[in-house]
Protein backbone atom coordinates (compact mmCIF):
# COMPACT_ATOMS: atom_id res chain seq x y z
CA UNK A 1 0.00 0.00 0.00
CA UNK A 2 2.77 2.44 0.95
CA UNK A 3 4.80 1.61 -2.16
CA UNK A 4 1.73 1.90 -4.39
CA UNK A 5 1.00 5.39 -3.05
CA UNK A 6 4.63 6.43 -3.49
CA UNK A 7 4.74 5.05 -7.03
CA UNK A 8 1.50 6.86 -7.88
CA UNK A 9 2.80 10.17 -6.53
CA UNK A 10 6.06 9.90 -8.49
CA UNK A 11 4.20 8.92 -11.67
CA UNK A 12 1.81 11.88 -11.31
CA UNK A 13 4.70 14.31 -10.81
CA UNK A 14 6.46 13.03 -13.94
CA UNK A 15 3.21 13.08 -15.92
CA UNK A 16 2.50 16.70 -14.93
CA UNK A 17 6.02 17.65 -16.02
CA UNK A 18 5.57 15.78 -19.32
CA UNK A 19 2.27 17.56 -19.99
CA UNK A 20 3.84 21.02 -19.62
CA UNK A 21 4.04 22.98 -22.86
CA UNK A 22 7.51 24.34 -22.10
CA UNK A 23 10.03 22.56 -19.88
CA UNK A 24 11.86 25.21 -17.88
CA UNK A 25 13.41 25.53 -14.40
CA UNK A 26 10.01 26.22 -12.83
CA UNK A 27 8.49 23.02 -14.27
CA UNK A 28 11.57 20.97 -13.31
CA UNK A 29 11.52 22.34 -9.74
CA UNK A 30 7.78 21.65 -9.36
CA UNK A 31 8.32 18.06 -10.51
CA UNK A 32 11.28 17.53 -8.16
CA UNK A 33 9.42 19.14 -5.24
CA UNK A 34 6.46 16.76 -5.73
CA UNK A 35 8.78 13.74 -5.85
CA UNK A 36 10.68 15.02 -2.80
CA UNK A 37 7.43 15.48 -0.86
CA UNK A 38 6.27 11.96 -1.77
CA UNK A 39 9.58 10.38 -0.72
CA UNK A 40 9.70 12.25 2.60
CA UNK A 41 6.08 11.31 3.37
CA UNK A 42 7.09 7.69 2.76
CA UNK A 43 9.84 7.96 5.40
CA UNK A 44 12.79 8.09 3.00
CA UNK A 45 15.81 9.61 4.76
CA UNK A 46 16.09 13.37 4.20
CA UNK A 47 19.77 13.24 3.15
CA UNK A 48 19.03 10.65 0.43
CA UNK A 49 16.19 12.78 -0.92
CA UNK A 50 18.26 15.97 -0.86
CA UNK A 51 21.18 14.25 -2.61
CA UNK A 52 18.82 12.85 -5.25
CA UNK A 53 17.40 16.30 -5.97
CA UNK A 54 20.89 17.87 -6.16
CA UNK A 55 22.18 15.14 -8.49
CA UNK A 56 19.21 15.48 -10.85
CA UNK A 57 19.72 19.24 -11.07
CA UNK A 58 23.42 18.68 -11.90
CA UNK A 59 22.57 16.14 -14.61
CA UNK A 60 19.68 18.14 -16.07
CA UNK A 61 21.13 21.58 -16.74
CA UNK A 62 18.38 23.03 -18.92
CA UNK A 63 20.52 26.02 -19.98
CA UNK A 64 23.22 23.74 -21.41
CA UNK A 65 20.86 21.46 -23.34
CA UNK A 66 21.04 22.23 -27.03
CA UNK A 67 17.89 22.74 -29.06
CA UNK A 68 16.45 19.49 -30.31
CA UNK A 69 17.21 17.50 -27.16
CA UNK A 70 14.16 15.84 -25.63
CA UNK A 71 14.19 17.51 -22.20
CA UNK A 72 11.31 15.37 -20.94
CA UNK A 73 13.18 12.13 -21.65
CA UNK A 74 16.42 13.45 -20.15
CA UNK A 75 14.60 14.48 -16.94
CA UNK A 76 12.69 11.18 -16.74
CA UNK A 77 15.90 9.17 -17.22
CA UNK A 78 17.74 11.24 -14.58
CA UNK A 79 14.90 10.70 -12.08
CA UNK A 80 14.80 6.97 -12.84
CA UNK A 81 18.59 6.59 -12.45
CA UNK A 82 18.67 8.51 -9.16
CA UNK A 83 15.76 6.51 -7.70
CA UNK A 84 17.57 3.28 -8.67
CA UNK A 85 20.76 4.55 -6.99
CA UNK A 86 18.78 5.08 -3.77
CA UNK A 87 17.85 1.40 -3.73
CA UNK A 88 21.34 0.09 -4.53
CA UNK A 89 23.50 -0.19 -1.40
CA UNK A 90 26.60 -0.64 -3.55
CA UNK A 91 27.47 -3.99 -1.99
CA UNK A 92 26.11 -7.54 -2.25
CA UNK A 93 22.97 -8.27 -0.27
CA UNK A 94 23.00 -10.54 2.78
CA UNK A 95 22.90 -14.20 1.83
CA UNK A 96 22.34 -16.80 4.55
CA UNK A 97 24.71 -19.78 4.54
CA UNK A 98 23.51 -23.36 4.91
CA UNK A 99 24.69 -25.16 8.02
CA UNK A 100 25.08 -21.90 9.95
CA UNK A 101 22.17 -20.33 11.82
CA UNK A 102 21.11 -17.01 10.33
CA UNK A 103 18.58 -14.69 11.94
CA UNK A 104 16.71 -12.33 9.62
CA UNK A 105 14.45 -9.61 11.04
CA UNK A 106 11.82 -8.01 8.82
CA UNK A 107 11.18 -4.34 9.58
CA UNK A 108 9.23 -1.60 7.81
CA UNK A 109 6.08 0.44 7.86
CA UNK A 110 2.86 -1.06 9.18
CA UNK A 111 0.79 -2.60 6.42
CA UNK A 112 3.71 -3.03 4.02
CA UNK A 113 3.35 -6.84 3.86
CA UNK A 114 6.06 -7.99 6.27
CA UNK A 115 4.15 -10.98 7.68
CA UNK A 116 3.25 -12.35 4.26
CA UNK A 117 6.78 -11.75 2.98
CA UNK A 118 8.28 -13.54 6.01
CA UNK A 119 6.28 -16.65 5.20
CA UNK A 120 7.15 -16.50 1.50
CA UNK A 121 10.84 -16.03 2.35
CA UNK A 122 10.74 -19.03 4.71
CA UNK A 123 8.82 -21.16 2.20
CA UNK A 124 11.26 -20.29 -0.60
CA UNK A 125 14.23 -21.40 1.50
CA UNK A 126 12.39 -24.50 2.73
CA UNK A 127 11.95 -25.60 -0.90
CA UNK A 128 15.72 -25.13 -1.36
CA UNK A 129 16.46 -27.57 1.48
CA UNK A 130 16.77 -25.16 4.39
CA UNK A 131 15.21 -25.62 7.83
CA UNK A 132 13.47 -22.26 8.40
CA UNK A 133 11.40 -21.10 11.38
CA UNK A 134 9.18 -18.06 11.97
CA UNK A 135 9.00 -15.89 15.09
CA UNK A 136 6.09 -13.46 15.54
CA UNK A 137 7.38 -10.46 17.51
CA UNK A 138 4.42 -8.33 16.41
CA UNK A 139 2.54 -7.71 19.65
CA UNK A 140 0.93 -4.50 18.40
CA UNK A 141 -1.37 -5.51 15.53
CA UNK A 142 -4.45 -7.51 16.47
CA UNK A 143 -4.40 -10.85 14.71
CA UNK A 144 -0.71 -10.69 13.76
CA UNK A 145 0.19 -13.94 15.52
CA UNK A 146 -2.91 -15.65 14.10
CA UNK A 147 -1.95 -14.59 10.57
CA UNK A 148 1.63 -15.83 10.93
CA UNK A 149 0.42 -19.05 12.59
CA UNK A 150 -2.04 -19.70 9.75
CA UNK A 151 0.56 -18.98 7.05
CA UNK A 152 3.23 -21.09 8.77
CA UNK A 153 0.84 -24.01 9.31
CA UNK A 154 -0.13 -24.03 5.61
CA UNK A 155 3.54 -23.97 4.59
CA UNK A 156 4.49 -26.54 7.29
CA UNK A 157 7.05 -24.18 8.83
CA UNK A 158 7.65 -24.17 12.61
CA UNK A 159 6.63 -20.93 14.32
CA UNK A 160 6.79 -19.22 17.69
CA UNK A 161 4.76 -16.42 19.24
CA UNK A 162 2.62 -15.58 22.24
CA UNK A 163 -0.90 -14.39 22.92
CA UNK A 164 0.03 -13.39 26.48
CA UNK A 165 3.45 -11.72 26.26
CA UNK A 166 3.42 -8.05 25.22
CA UNK A 167 7.20 -7.48 25.06
CA UNK A 168 8.29 -8.01 21.43
CA UNK A 169 11.98 -8.21 22.35
CA UNK A 170 11.35 -11.01 24.86
CA UNK A 171 9.34 -12.97 22.27
CA UNK A 172 12.03 -12.48 19.62
CA UNK A 173 14.82 -13.62 21.96
CA UNK A 174 12.85 -16.65 23.20
CA UNK A 175 11.89 -17.66 19.66
CA UNK A 176 15.42 -17.34 18.31
CA UNK A 177 16.87 -19.33 21.23
CA UNK A 178 14.26 -22.06 20.85
CA UNK A 179 14.87 -22.51 17.12
CA UNK A 180 18.66 -22.42 17.54
CA UNK A 181 18.29 -25.41 19.89
CA UNK A 182 16.18 -27.13 17.21
CA UNK A 183 19.00 -26.56 14.68
CA UNK A 184 16.98 -24.33 12.37
CA UNK A 185 19.38 -22.68 9.96
CA UNK A 186 17.14 -19.73 9.02
CA UNK A 187 15.17 -17.97 11.77
CA UNK A 188 12.89 -15.21 10.49
CA UNK A 189 11.56 -12.63 12.95
CA UNK A 190 8.42 -10.73 11.97
CA UNK A 191 8.06 -7.32 13.65
CA UNK A 192 5.19 -4.91 14.11
CA UNK A 193 6.47 -2.06 11.98
CA UNK A 194 7.01 1.61 12.71
CA UNK A 195 5.13 2.85 15.79
CA UNK A 196 5.58 3.50 19.51
CA UNK A 197 7.17 0.08 20.20
CA UNK A 198 10.04 0.62 17.77
CA UNK A 199 12.31 2.10 20.45
CA UNK A 200 12.35 -1.28 22.20
CA UNK A 201 13.80 -2.92 19.10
Amino acid sequence: MVLAQLGGSISRAIQQMSNATIIDEKVLNECLNEITRALLQSDVQFKLVRDMQTNIKKIVNLDDLAAGHNKRKIIQQAIFNELCKMLDPGKPSFTPKKGKTSVVMFVGLQGSGKTTTCTKYAYYHQKKGWKPALVCADTFRAGAFDQLKQNATKAKIPFYGSYMESDPVKIAVEGVERFKKENCDLIIVDTSGRHKQEAAF
